[in-house]
């Protein structure tokens, strides 16, 4: 599937479950709310990048904004 998500609006749109969170981050929830899936979104670039997957207890333990952050 290709996305031309250009805000988080667009995203919303699509996929309505999606949290927008700060520092450009996104969570999607996978299989049912099974999984947690974080990416950062480079809106002007068409980036997304994926700072985190793991099942729902484990994306209770990490911080959105900041997890994998280099």
């Amino acid at each position: 599937m290709h996305a031309s998500w250009q805000t988080p609006q667009n995203i919303k749109d699509q996929y309505s479950s999606a949290s927008i969170c700060g520092n450009n981050r996104v969570v999607f929830n996978i299989a049912g709310n099974k999984y947690r899936l974080v990416v950062e979104m480079q809106y002007q670039a068409g980036i997304a990048w994926v700072k985190f997957i793991g099942i729902h207890a484990q994306y209770d333990q990490i911080n959105v904004e900041s997890v994998n952050d280099d």
